[in-house]
């Protein structure tokens, strides 16, 4: 009787989980199409499998990567146990065939079950105590479906306990008395379980057998029912979400902003189709890959655990936000109300309110944490191009930073003839390239909208001009024939200004590189080094950028710059921070350290350093819009600096400065902010 049950409830179990996994692919396969997955297919698959097997972004979170690691091996490694239940439920005595008293495969499967159930316990433990210690929004398990997580974490419990029981039961049955490698885990179940009669042995090997097999065949049942129980599907996608990320071999799917496609093709902005969807307005508009992403979702909070605006009281959480538009998406992809219910807009009708969608700096700390590759910020500024391009609905301070780059070439309007107007402030002569880069000239140095204009990224300018100009080394200034790279707007959502901008920086750039082979481009900025180095690509055309960090850190290395570490008595504390768009988007961390430990200064790290850096705040267009919910979150990380008692902060970003600096005077506090570039100045002018 127990058997009939065991396998109607098999079939039963297969036949709902097969036919909702069906109906899932179909729901995802009804997203729009993104063609540009499916390239790279040997880099896209090692990528996946070294991700997958060791781990990598889990092991951002140490114990409960490790634990979660043997949970994952004893999914599918404790198939054979479930197999061999379905047998004991006709003869207690059944084993697998050729393996199923093999010594290396039964202590395996204990060895397997037993740190599986290590591995559950302490997933559970991490999960309780973080509740505890952070309770409320700095949990990251915050806005998480708790029934969810706790079904599954019971279920593996019960699993490992019927696995170790069954092997004790086995032992009992085989009449074992001496410890064995067959049974060296469960000898001490072997033991208790030798107590009872044969019979005693066998019943209670049906009875496991048959609750290990009702527990699987529910857990399959109450996942199938819960398309949206992403903790249970990613044990099946997260392969694929991985495999299909937009950028292979990287250790993040941060990358340049992607292509906006309409019906799977790139739009083409110069003649736009009337049918062309811009952005993400509705479910409807979301890509497989999209809808992929929100499935996979584990709600296990480690991007709310990093995300800025969350850590200052914002209602921007970027697993709620994923959670919204898996719930939003789900139920109405596939159907007509699809493409009637607006995604974006009122908090209490749609999935995503204004002010979530507003609070973004595409930091990128959540696709940086995610160990199953979702890409939120490109979720996000698809929704913010729709609302931009179709809506016209967006912060107003963004509509004169918009006017400002269509008119004047930068976010603060400042008078494109004064753009060069800083050369004037130096002391040795800088070269302006008005036509063709001459040929004795190595790089071109960008100089950027902040660097060109704002007052304290000025002084980074210069002292990277002089820097250069000391060492020797060759180079040239577009001066007045730049404009914004179009960073603000493409990042804000006006994909269509960041068109035009792109343009016209691309023609000037191809018009003053000529026909050279090697194009070199140095930058301050960070943005203007992602777009330019990055988004420019897509629109075939490519230069060799490096950052001025990278670039002053070769010349110390090669001789040509010569700092000198200042007395003791001079010695300033320094603490460093990372600037997103440097560290987290282009994964340099280490040069402007190497400067900062070759200029004589010994770096106190905030502890919120390299790949967990805090923002400062700027990015995403934030440089240029109100921050009026919660707290500001410069003011957050300045005073993590301030309380490392550094008398100095060194950044590698004009964006940073500002916002760095302005948290500094708001806190009334005269730790002063400075470029790297110019610790290194006043340590090279120190040594003569």
């Amino acid at each position: 009787m127990l058997a009939f049950i065991a396998y109607l409830l098999t079939l039963i179990a297969i036949g709902i989980f097969s036919f909702q996994g069906f109906k899932l692919f179909k729901k995802i396969s009804a997203g729009q199409s993104d063609p540009s997955r499916f390239d790279q297919k040997g880099k896209r698959l090692k990528n996946m499998l070294v991700e997958v097997l060791s781990h990598t972004k889990m092991l951002n979170f140490t114990a409960t990567g490790i634990a979660h690691w043997f949970v994952m091996v004893g999914f599918f490694a404790l198939l054979g146990t479930l197999i061999t239940a379905y047998g004991q439920l006709l003869n207690p005595s059944w084993s697998l065939p050729i393996i199923g008293h093999f010594v290396g495969y039964e202590f395996f499967a204990e060895l397997i079950a037993a740190l599986t159930g290590i591995g559950i316990v302490t997933l559970i433990g991490i999960r309780q105590v973080t509740r505890v210690v952070k309770p409320g929004r700095s949990s990251r398990f915050y806005g998480s479906g708790s029934w969810k997580a706790y079904y599954v974490e019971a279920t593996i419990v019960a699993i490992v306990f019927c696995v170790i029981a069954l092997r004790g039961l086995e032992g009992a049955l085989l009449n074992k008395s001496d410890w064995s490698w067959h049974y060296a885990i469960s000898y001490p179940a072997v033991l208790l379980f030798s107590k009872y009669s044969a019979t005693q042995v066998e019943n209670l090997i049906q009875v496991i057998a048959f609750t290990k097999i009702v527990v699987s065949m529910a857990w399959f049942i109450v996942v199938g029912l819960n398309l949206n129980m992403g903790i249970a599907w990613h044990r099946f996608l997260a392969f694929f979400n991985i495999y299909f990320k937009r950028t292979p071999g990287k250790v993040n799917a941060l990358g340049p902003l992607p292509v906006m496609l309409s019906h799977g093709k790139e739009i083409n902005f110069e003649d736009p189709k009337e049918d062309d969807v811009f952005g993400i307005g509705s479910a409807a508009d979301i890509s497989w890959k999209g809808l992929l992403d929100m499935s996979t979702c584990t709600e296990c909070g480690r991007c709310q655990s990093q995300c800025p605006a969350w850590h200052t009281d914002k209602p921007l959480s970027p697993k709620l936000l994923i959670m919204a538009m898996r719930d939003h998406a789900l139920a109405k992809v596939g159907t007509e109300a699809a493409s009637a219910t607006k995604i974006v807009g009122n908090a209490h009708e749609n999935a995503i309110s204004l002010d979530v969608l507003w609070s973004c700096t595409t930091c990128g700390a959540c696709v940086e944490e995610c160990p199953v590759d979702i890409e939120h910020v490109d979720h996000i500024v698809n929704m913010r191009r729709f609302q931009v391009l179709v809506e016209s609905e967006f912060p107003t301070e963004l509509g004169n930073t918009f006017r400002n780059l269509e008119k004047a070439g930068n976010p603060w309007g400042a008078n494109r003839t004064d753009r060069d107007a800083w050369i004037k402030e130096v002391d040795f002569p800088i070269t302006v390239i008005d036509s063709v880069i001459p040929e004795d000239i190595e790089y071109l140095f960008w100089v950027g909208c902040a660097g060109a204009y704002e007052e304290r990224a000025k002084k980074t300018t210069k002292a990277v001009a002089e820097l250069l100009y000391m060492s020797g080394v060759s180079f040239g200034v577009l001066g007045k024939r730049e404009t914004c790279t179009g960073d603000p707007a493409r990042r804000s959502g006006n994909e269509f200004l960041y068109q035009i901008l792109s343009r016209e920086n691309i023609e000037t750039l191809q018009e003053a590189f000529g026909t050279r082979g090697v194009k070199k481009v140095v930058v301050t900025c960070p943005h203007c080094f992602t777009t330019i180095g990055r988004d420019y690509k897509q629109q075939g055309f490519e230069l060799q950028m490096v950052h001025h960090t990278q670039l002053l850190n070769q010349l110390v290395k090669e001789g040509r710059l010569k700092p000198i570490a200042p007395a003791k008595e001079d010695a300033k504390k320094i603490t460093y921070h990372d600037p997103c768009y440097l560290g987290r988007h282009n994964q340099i961390y280490e040069p402007p350290r190497e400067l900062l430990e070759s200029a004589g200064v010994e770096v106190t790290e905030m502890p919120r350093n390299k790949e967990r850096s805090f923002c400062c705040g700027a990015g995403g267009g934030r440089m240029w819009m109100e921050e009026k919910i919660g707290e500001r979150i410069n003011l957050n990380r300045v005073d993590e600096a301030i309380a490392t008692g550094a008398e100095e902060v060194a950044v590698g970003c004009p964006f940073c400065r500002v916002m760095v600096s302005d948290g500094m005077v708001a806190k009334s506090s005269s730790v002063e902010v400075l470029d790297v570039a110019q610790v290194m100045l006043r340590s090279v002018k120190s040594s003569g």
